[in-house]
């Protein structure tokens, strides 16, 4: 079905590529839950203390760590991907909206596991249901485009958000989650159910070259395949330098000016969420042609640049001004990661599952990060905490450049068929 579908792009495809764009627009919201607001709700409509709620954001993580795997395994074994999206943001909404309702310690905690625990099936679902329709040939710019609405998603809720709040109280974040849900349920089900194909949509066969295995390769395919291992520590280090950046940035200005902390924060995120929007893009129109590996390096580069520069100067606007480079290194790993993901995973149907796995490391990684980025700036000071992080994104791109190799399948098969993936970014 998907080969015909990367051959002629039929008006199937094209529903199913607006139902896509609308779908990450949509989640972007809905993904990260309650997220940064749930902390500033806990601490000034409920009165909760520092402590209560760093607890409850860590079980909400551990949450998300444990089911990341096995939500991987679901996406890569269920036909009705679809419904578990579905699933899924019901959950988190119904999550999200207790809190007012229940806001004791242990009513908060346990909605907030579920939602992370929930939340973590949209980026193998839906990077699944992208293979599944249009095909690797057409993947990395569909994954782009993705990753730009989901962008721009974040940037219009964040705003929202800000701005609601501000005239109507924290409260109103849970009213806006709410009605993004909504959206992303009517957007998911204008997925045309049988446009998507499941066995392509677990990586089990590629139209390209008719190689069809029958079965699934073992699980132990994640530990056997050495690419994808190194993959891991890449994405690790990446995590582990990166996950603390912004925290530590929103500290140094919250030291600086109590009441402007939190407005430059969102302004932080907005601004990083714009600047993601074109290199998402570009992933999407340029990495087929200059390589994966090429861009996940750059990624990583970006970070050492970022440390370093944030220790030049105090200065709120500077500050602010480092943070979009946050932009240009997540908008470039956030569209290359499944692509990678999916070249390395080929013909195994363990797509969905390696992503599962990768993400849990990463997860692991950025958990880590602000023990790390803590501990040095409680013994050396803010500067020394932002070189440390720099200088562990330094070694995962010495690794990455080393050891990972160029990824991209068959680039001289591709410039022979081009008419396929041309017909199917047509259809978008």
């Amino acid at each position: 079905m998907s080969s015909q579908a990367s051959h002629h792009p039929t008006d199937q495809t094209r529903r199913a590529g607006r139902a896509l764009d609308a779908a990450n627009f949509f989640l972007a919201d809905v993904r990260d839950g309650l997220g940064p607001y749930l902390a500033v709700y806990l601490l000034t409509e409920q009165h909760w203390d520092e402590a209560r709620i760093g607890l409850v954001m860590s079980i909400a993580t551990i949450a998300g760590i444990v089911a990341q795997t096995p939500a991987g395994a679901l996406i890569d074994a269920t036909r009705a991907k679809r419904l578990a999206m579905v699933i899924a943001a019901i959950m988190v909404t119904l999550a999200s909206l207790s809190l007012p309702l229940f806001p004791s310690f242990l009513p908060v905690a346990i909605s907030q596991g579920i939602a992370q625990a929930a939340a973590v099936v949209f980026p193998p679902a839906i990077a699944a249901v992208s293979l599944g329709i249009f095909g690797h040939a057409a993947f990395t710019r569909r994954i782009g485009r993705n990753e730009t609405f989901n962008h721009a998603g974040n940037a219009v809720a964040a705003g929202l958000a800000g701005l609601s709040a501000y005239w109507f109280g924290p409260t109103v974040v849970f009213y806006l989650l709410a009605a993004m849900a909504a959206a992303s349920l009517v957007s998911i089900l204008a997925i045309p159910a049988r446009a998507i194909d499941h066995d392509l949509a677990r990586g089990l066969h590629d139209a390209d070259t008719g190689d069809q295995p029958e079965q699934p390769s073992g699980l132990a395919v994640l530990l056997t395949c050495r690419p994808l291992l190194v993959f891991a520590v890449c994405v690790v280090l990446f995590h582990l330098s990166n996950a603390a950046m912004l925290p530590l940035v929103g500290q140094k200005l919250a030291l600086q000016d109590k009441n402007m902390g939190t407005s430059l924060m969102s302004a932080c995120i907005v601004a990083a969420q714009i600047v993601m929007v074109p290199f998402a893009m570009l992933v999407g129109a340029k990495a087929d042609r200059w390589g994966h590996k090429r861009f996940f390096l750059a990624a990583l580069l970006i970070l050492p640049i970022r440390g370093a520069l944030y220790t030049i100067s105090d200065n709120p606007f500077w500050l602010v001004g480092v943070q979009l480079l946050d932009g240009v290194g997540a908008g470039i790993f956030g569209a290359i990661f499944p692509v990678i993901v999916a070249d390395l995973m080929r013909n195994t149907g363990r797509f969905n599952v390696a992503q599962g796995a990768v993400i849990t490391a990463q997860s692991i990684g950025a958990a880590l990060s602000t023990t790390l980025a803590g501990l040095v700036v409680v013994g050396a000071g803010y500067s020394a905490a932002f070189i440390t992080l720099g200088a562990v994104a330094a070694i995962g791109a010495i690794v990455c450049l080393l050891a990972l190799p160029e990824t991209r399948h068959g680039a001289v098969r591709a410039q022979g068929k081009t008419a396929a993936p041309a017909s199917v970014i047509a259809a978008e």
